[in-house]
């Protein structure tokens, strides 16, 4: 029963408001140590595991492999992209109105890994056209629960640790699951995709995906304690709930902050499409693969020892503004490099950018406006960067196969710039005003 919980929804006294909120401190403080470890432990093994699938390298050279093109490596991103649009609004309004969320994401995030053991069978016993659809019907699927998994097991971060801690955790973790996944990953393209294990390297490099982030899922069910939610919206209609979107723009930070979110999720259409262009380089191949998801990882690893702290410290608005500069310098060496060292060298930066973006904005939406309304905050922004992300590379990857990759520099530089000087100018630090 959610201590709030009553006919009139959040028309409660103040102070059984009061009262609820600080039985909330107590539990979580009584509990953060265990809950932080169980965080961690699933972090590691999840970070692990999907950034083998979600890193700009193994998934992109996979459909590369299949169909010889680079619209078919956008459309591919793009229905991983779509699903996740599709569900973080019904993700949101299925548990904004919970006491306890944990079962839910603990179903989504079961469909997910599903999703990626289908990856693995599909691989294996699958051709031609069969295999194609199965893949890609996987990957619509597969960010569908993403979506929903990424709100929910948001939400249950912003209920079990305190605001000044979750920067440190999440960097920690990212360092640590980042660490193995790039080994991983440098293993997986060198032997698991060189060699063909098990027939089929990529299939067992989705299988191993599979396992690590299962076992963090298990890790996270058992290990948890979660409290009720101290205040909670009453359950509403979904069409209804949608309907109150414009309240949340109301306020004009997070309404800002959406829009720099909107122009810097450019930078996932692009990704993609690096490891495909510098195989126009340098010659596409599993040392390639495996080289670069080691550079990008690794650098995505350490950066987060870097991102985390500082985020907590002194807030996610200069850990996002970093991230971008890292991103438009990494995009410029690609650019004007021709050779291993400066295409290495970029895939660094771009690999630490994109470990500080992920991380200031998962963070710094949870720290706008009302506690109540994180859940849909959370998925509000879930879905405009989905929708991005799902249009951009299927426009994209024919472009870049009719015009080559100029037209992809050019839009995508041009959407980090725009949103850095927005963020810079005009969002405020929400620890500066709550």
């Amino acid at each position: 029963m959610d201590p709030l919980e009553d006919p009139d929804g959040l028309n409660v006294p103040a102070g059984a408001q009061d009262r609820a909120f600080a039985e909330h401190a107590r539990f979580v403080d009584a509990n953060l140590k265990r809950n932080y470890r169980a965080n961690f432990i699933h972090g590691v093994l999840g970070m692990t595991g999907f950034r083998l699938i979600y890193a700009p390298t193994i998934i992109p050279a996979y459909i590369l492999m299949l169909t010889g093109s680079a619209a078919a490596v956008g459309l591919g991103a793009a229905l991983l992209q779509l699903g996740a649009t599709i569900s973080p609004i019904a993700s949101g309004a299925r548990i904004e109105h919970r006491s306890h969320i944990l079962p839910y994401a603990i179903k989504v995030g079961s469909m997910m890994r599903v999703m990626i053991l289908g990856l693995a069978l599909a691989g294996w016993f699958l051709t031609g056209d069969v295999l194609l659809f199965a893949t890609f019907a996987c990957f619509l699927l597969l960010g569908f629960f993403s979506g929903a998994q990424r709100v929910s097991f948001q939400m249950l971060m912003s209920k079990l640790i305190p605001i000044n801690q979750r920067g440190r955790l999440q960097g920690y973790r990212n360092f640590a699951g980042g660490l193995i996944a790039a080994i991983l990953a440098w293993f997986a393209g060198n032997y698991f995709i060189a060699d063909e294990w098990l027939g089929n390297g990529y299939a067992t490099t989705f299988l191993l995906s599979f396992l690590l982030t299962s076992a963090g899922l298990v890790a996270l069910q058992f290990m948890i304690r979660e409290p009720p939610a101290p205040i909670s919206r009453p359950q509403m209609k979904f069409m209804d709930r949608i309907r109150q979107f414009p309240e949340l723009l109301e306020d004009r930070d997070f309404a800002r902050f959406l829009g720099v979110q909107s122009l810097s999720s450019l930078m996932r259409v692009g990704g993609p499409f690096w490891t495909v262009y510098a195989g126009s380089i340098l010659g596409l191949d599993g040392a390639l693969i495996g080289g670069l998801s080691f550079v990008f990882l690794g650098s995505d690893t350490i950066a987060n020892i870097l991102w985390g702290p500082m985020g907590d410290r002194y807030g996610f608005k200069r850990v996002f503004a970093l991230s971008l500069a890292c991103t438009l310098a990494g995009i410029a060496l690609l650019i004007f490099g021709d050779t291993a060292p400066p295409i290495y060298a970029a895939f660094v930066l771009l690999g630490a950018g994109t470990s500080g973006w992920m991380l200031a904005s998962t963070t710094m939406v949870l720290e706008f406006g009302k506690q109540e309304d994180i859940p849909m905050r959370l998925a509000l922004m879930t879905t405009v960067e989905g929708g991005i992300a799902a249009i951009g590379p299927i426009a994209i990857g024919i472009l870049v196969a009719i015009y080559g990759f100029v037209p992809l520099f050019a839009i995508v530089l041009t959407g980090i710039v725009a949103a850095l000087a927005l963020l810079v100018f005009a969002v405020r630090e929400p620890r500066q005003f709550t």
